[in-house]
């Protein structure tokens, strides 16, 4: 084989994978790369999509969404949801992981609560929303069961009260997570070597400690993973919320999403609902990074 013939397989072969890509490639620039660059150009621009010849506006949008007080109850409460909901995802999954690993209950009725626990992960978002809404409206069930063994003393408005509707919301999506942890928790359960458990019984280590020194030591890399990509997507969550309290009453439950869709759709202000969603963007941003660079130390 000559020089120039070696040269040319040796192009084809470092070009090869890139035309195996090239299709998905372009999906992925059309379909994200292209909107998230509109968007941040709409960013900068006065009265972007509603006039043909929009003038360059800076940072102006910006400063309006900073200077603006629901923006900041927004984040709050976007913090509070998505933090609330990890945690509790990671504590709920972890119970029941530890439940369905466990030996001591009988094999028929572990595989019975594995389908009950894993049912919330079927729904989609609406009908998880329709679920709580009527679960939770005044008459539902959650009250009577509340009033008839004496914890509350009237009907709640819960998702209608701004003391009570982030809590409900909250709640609502902590239901409606939960097996993702549950799984991936099982499953490393189950990768864990029983030679650790042997060796911990004949030191005469009790049940707690061998949850505190192997089993969640051995499934750290997993939570870690887990909870980085869960606050990545539980942050973003737009439907539940909508459905259940539009982000009232009185912004008590408006969130990133619902108040960047609210400037889109309702105010028709684009050019702020597109600096909101940068806001967005970069958050998510910087939490990938954070994510991606966990992965490569591992």
């Amino acid at each position: 084989m000559t020089r120039q013939k070696r040269s040319h397989h040796k192009l084809k072969r470092a070009v090869a994978p890139y035309l195996y890509l090239s299709p998905s490639l372009l999906i992925i620039g059309l379909l994200m790369l292209l909107p998230m660059v509109t968007v941040i150009g709409y960013s900068f621009q006065n009265s972007a999509v509603l006039r043909r010849d929009p003038s360059f506006a800076g940072l102006k949008h910006y400063q309006a969404i900073f200077d603006d007080p629901v923006f900041w109850a927004s984040l709050w409460h976007t913090l509070y949801f998505t933090c609330m909901s990890v945690i509790f995802h990671m504590t709920i999954g972890m119970v029941f992981a530890l439940m369905l690993n466990s030996d001591r209950i009988n094999p028929t009725l572990r595989n019975i609560l594995r389908v009950l626990y894993i049912l919330p992960w079927l729904f989609t978002a609406v009908i998880i929303a329709v679920i709580w809404r009527l679960l939770l409206e005044p008459n539902g069930v959650v009250n009577s069961i509340l009033m008839q063994i004496g914890i509350i003393g009237s009907k709640v408005e819960w998702f209608s009260s701004p003391e009570t509707a982030l809590h409900a919301v909250t709640f609502a999506n902590i239901w409606a997570g939960y097996p993702l942890f549950m799984v991936s928790l099982l499953a490393g359960l189950q990768g864990i070597p029983k030679d650790f458990y042997e060796a911990a019984d004949i030191d005469g280590a009790k049940a707690y400690q061998k949850l505190i020194f192997i089993t969640i030591p051995q499934l750290m890399p997993i939570i870690i993973s887990i909870s980085l990509l869960d606050f990545i997507w539980t942050m973003q969550v737009f439907p539940l919320i909508w459905i259940t309290t539009g982000g009232g009453p009185i912004y008590s439950t408006e969130v990133l999403s619902t108040y960047t869709y609210k400037l889109a759709f309702s105010s028709y202000n684009l050019s702020q609902a597109s600096a909101s969603a940068v806001v967005i963007l970069l958050i998510s941003l910087g939490l990938t990074l954070f994510y991606i660079r966990y992965q490569k130390a591992r």
